[in-house]
């Protein structure tokens, strides 16, 4: 399988989007606050599993980081009973050690908790189309019974006190449809 491209903002406008996607993939302020507000009483986020595993070359690219392991946590965002976004966070083991209570979120959102804390930097967002196949897309689309060729994603870098941590977005089919 080809790696994944992970392109800068400025390339989204070349790329085939679908229409009822693109504001989610590129609309400003935080995902889980958006969809609470789109889909009112009807919104959950739930924690899909939590493990620690051996970081990817690429992870440990993308996190800047040396680090050879760390902790995976994926989540759900839901509208009923329809998951609009997958979002998996990868914290090297190194920010485990200064910020542990990372692994103790459980059901919170992530977003929602580092937007109440100084000292956090996040990085412009980068997007791909993940193809089947890739981990990241089969993990979202694990319990899918119709499998698209692929998905949108979002990914960005974010520095709590200068410790790394990526935060990855997945957008299903069902993401931004009523």
């Amino acid at each position: 399988m080809q790696a994944v491209q992970w392109l800068p903002a400025e390339r989204l406008g070349q790329l085939n989007v679908d229409e009822n996607l693109r504001p989610w993939l590129i609309g400003n302020g935080l995902l889980s606050m958006r969809m609470r507000t789109v889909c009112g009483e009807r919104f959950a986020l739930r924690l899909v599993d939590q493990w620690t595993g051996l970081l990817t070359g690429s992870q440990k690219l993308a996190l800047r980081a040396g680090d050879n392991a760390g902790l995976f946590r994926d989540i759900e965002m839901h509208r009923a009973d329809q998951v609009w976004v997958f979002a998996q966070t990868l914290t090297p083991d190194s920010t485990l050690c200064i910020h542990p209570w990372l692994a103790e979120l459980g059901d919170t959102a992530l977003d929602e908790t580092l937007n109440g804390l100084s000292g956090v930097e996040r990085s412009p967002y980068e997007y791909a189309w993940l193809p089947c196949g890739d981990p990241l897309a089969d993990r979202a689309l694990r319990e899918a019974d119709l499998k698209p060729s692929g998905l949108w994603a979002r990914r960005a870098r974010v520095a709590l006190r200068g410790a790394p941590l990526l935060m990855q977005e997945v957008f299903l089919p069902a993401a931004g449809r009523a």
